[in-house]
C-alpha cells in the first residue's frame, strides 16, 4: 500500500485549500481557533459525557493558557460581539480548572490568569 493519493480522487490540493482559506475573514479564523481550544480544554477538564476517561489537567492547563493568550492578543481585533462570549467561556474553563484541581492555584496563578487577572468562583 502506498502513501500517495491516486489521481482523480476528490482530495483538495494545497492551492484549493489556500484559495478557500483566503476567503475566510480573520475574525472567523480567530473565533474558530478559540472555540476549538475551548472544546479541547473542556474535554481535558472532564466536562464531557465521558468525563474522567479523558481528564488530564496538565493538558487542560496548556489549552486554557493558549486560549487566554489568543483572546488577549486578539482583543483589539475582534468585536465585543465575538469577544464577550469567548471571555465568558474562558472564565468558565478557568473556574472548572480550579474546581478540578486537588491543590488549586493561588488566585492569579491559574491557567491564563496572567492575561485575565485572578478568577474567583
Amino acid at each position: 500500500m502506498s502513501d500517495t493519493t491516486p489521481p482523480g480522487t476528490d482530495t483538495p490540493g494545497f492551492d484549493d485549500m489556500a484559495r478557500d482559506i483566503a476567503e475566510v475573514p480573520a475574525v472567523e479564523v480567530i473565533v474558530t481557533v478559540a472555540v476549538n481550544l475551548m472544546s479541547a480544554a473542556a474535554v481535558k477538564l472532564g466536562l464531557t459525557e465521558e468525563g474522567e476517561q479523558h481528564k488530564d489537567l496538565d493538558e487542560a492547563r496548556k489549552l486554557v493558557q493558549a486560549l487566554a493568550g489568543l483572546l488577549d492578543a486578539s482583543a483589539t481585533e475582534i468585536s465585543t460581539f465575538h469577544a464577550s462570549p469567548l471571555r465568558d467561556g474562558l472564565k468558565s474553563l478557568q473556574l472548572a480548572f480550579r474546581e478540578a484541581s486537588l491543590v488549586p492555584d493561588e488566585p492569579g496563578q491559574g491557567p491564563g490568569e496572567k492575561y485575565t487577572g485572578p478568577v474567583y468562583g
